[in-house]
């Protein structure tokens, strides 16, 4: 065992060296709160493209960082954005809920902090007339958000993200196109809830499309959500494969 560990371990590093060094930590401000986003130029082939990515609810990790490294490697100017603010990164499950809960709660503020990170992305680089948002879980629910709200953006992705809305909000025309990548197992959204969310789609004549990713549950592509399905959240290679190209097909297709 110890020894496949370590084989692991070395394989890891392997894929994942030549994205080191990649990537920074920008300061930037939301009125008064001070935010630490993380943001990756893009290399090689560099386009005007930007895409901002909307954390799960333990805010920027590992596996946002990843993504923005590896995006950028596609040429895309990337920031993660920071929600929760200068010195709020949860330290627990239990923190980050109460976090991502007040946000959910407070959807207007919500919104405030992901246009902030909007506005610094363009500032770095990015054509502000080509820009996708992309989030995982709590960060699903916040791309969906730009949706709705039609904020300037060409495309949103969710992964495994929410999709509850509340039922008394207006359901107004969607301009940005939109890919929901979505675990075929994931026991947080309810039959019901999925339905739902369908129909919003269908009554504002979106430009959508919803992918089931089989056996799959919820944080398909976080690596350190273990990988005991029974828990509800574990990380799926397949699916994470599956859905990054998915993905990629979607921002050709945009951009």
């Amino acid at each position: 065992m110890k020894i496949k560990i370590l084989f692991a371990i070395a394989i890891m590093t392997i894929c994942t060296g030549n994205l080191r060094g990649q990537g920074k930590v920008l300061a930037y401000t939301e009125g008064s709160a001070k935010l630490n986003g993380f943001y990756a130029a893009p290399t090689g082939k560099s386009n005007s493209a930007g895409i901002l990515i909307l954390p799960a609810w333990m805010g920027i990790t590992a596996h946002e960082k990843t993504t923005a490294q590896r995006l950028s490697k596609l040429g895309y100017h990337v920031l993660a954005a920071d929600i929760y603010g200068d010195g709020n990164q949860p330290k627990n499950p239990q923190e980050a809920g109460k976090l991502a809960g007040y946000y959910k709660s407070n959807i207007e503020k919500y919104h405030e902090r992901i246009k902030a990170a909007l506005n610094t992305l363009i500032k770095q680089g990015a054509s502000p007339s080509q820009i996708a948002v992309m989030g995982y879980c709590f960060g699903g629910t916040g791309a969906i958000e730009c949706a709705r709200e039609n904020f300037p953006v060409k495309a949103v992705i969710s992964f495994h993200g929410g999709l509850g809305r509340d039922s008394s909000r207006t359901i107004n025309p969607i301009k940005p196109k939109l890919l929901i990548l979505h675990g075929a197992n994931d026991p947080y959204e309810s039959e019901q809830e999925i339905k739902a969310f369908q129909q919003e789609m269908k009554t504002a004549k979106a430009d959508w499309q919803m992918i089931y990713l089989p056996n799959a549950v919820h944080a398909f592509t976080d690596p350190a959500a273990g990988t005991d399905p029974s828990k509800g959240a574990a990380y799926n290679e397949q699916a994470d494969k599956r859905s990054w190209e998915y993905m990629l097909v979607f921002l050709k297709e945009i951009f």
